[in-house]
């Protein structure tokens, strides 16, 4: 089942520098590395940092600069806590949809708020053009575990079998902090924190 989660199975992505563009972060150790998109939001947000903080895991939030500039009280949770922070666009655009110079400038502005070398694109999507203008400035932060939490269809039971049987070590595995998968991404990491850490596993932020 990895392959249906698995950003590297996409030809697309095999034309890119694996110095530049990273989906996996190959290890002998157990290792995995968790991270939230589209926050901070204080109906979820705070609470995932709860259940990190009690679990002793760490993690990489990818930030929207829209919601920084609403919840910066939230954001600095974020810092305090020691997670990793990346920059997820201002506003969400979506890569396939938006000019490359108007989707830099959607990242850049970020960094009004914050600085990070870390990027990921919303939905995963991104053209070439936008890659070039990005790539030195950025890493490009894609994934190996989908958890599948935004799409309605899909179950917290699903959802959590999604990570469960397709993580392995220094998998990326992504959730989001946003209001649609709420019910979901609360239900499932707890029991993906759990069920890992038992094994033996640890999690981490990236710094690659």
């Amino acid at each position: 089942m990895r392959s249906v989660y698995s950003a590297s199975t996409l030809l697309f992505f095999r034309f890119f520098s694996k110095k530049h563009l990273i989906y996996t972060v190959p290890s002998k150790e157990k290792v995995l590395y968790l991270t939230f998109d589209d926050g901070p939001v204080p109906e979820v947000t705070p609470v995932i940092l709860k259940i990190l903080k009690e679990r002793n895991a760490r993690a990489t939030f990818f930030c929207i600069g829209e919601n920084v500039k609403k919840h910066p009280d939230i954001f600095l949770e974020i810092k305090q806590e020691g997670h990793s922070i990346g920059n997820h666009t201002f506003n969400h655009p979506d890569g396939w949809k938006t000019p490359p110079g108007e989707y830099a400038e959607n990242v850049s502005r970020c960094e009004e708020y914050f600085v990070t070398d870390l990027f990921r694109p919303p939905y995963g999507r991104f053209s070439l053009s936008q890659y070039y203008l990005l790539r030195k400035k950025y890493k490009f932060i894609l994934w190996s575990v989908l958890s599948g939490d935004f799409r309605r269809k899909t179950s917290p039971d699903q959802c959590l079998s999604n990570v469960l049987e397709n993580a392995i070590p220094g998998s990326i595995i992504v959730f989001h902090d946003n209001l649609i998968a709420k019910e979901k991404v609360l239900y499932v990491l707890p029991l993906v924190l759990d069920h890992f850490q038992k094994k033996g596993f640890r999690f981490d932020k990236l710094t690659v």
